[in-house]
């Protein structure tokens, strides 16, 4: 395990100037959970590169209906690039 005790596995994409993290974790009492996090590098008015995230997390019970809604749009877009 990482140095986060609850982290059960991590998975990293890379996407132009974001980075997406896929992470699994353990609640005390062992009920797994996802977080995804957006990072994306930023420049402040100084020339100091900053990083900005966004984490949503995503509860077992909501596993399916997410997944449903992320597979739906996904095809829709499928759809709409062949028209």
């Amino acid at each position: 395990m990482n140095s986060d005790q609850n982290e059960i596995y991590s998975k990293v994409v890379r996407a132009g100037k974001r980075t997406y993290f896929f992470d699994i974790k353990a609640t005390k009492g062992n009920d797994l959970y996802i977080t995804l996090t957006e990072s994306k590098k930023v420049y402040g008015e100084d020339g100091i590169d900053n990083f900005q995230k966004h984490k949503i997390f995503l509860y077992k019970e909501d596993f399916e209906k997410f997944k449903e809604g992320l597979d739906d749009v996904l095809l829709k877009i499928e759809e709409m690039k062949n028209i």
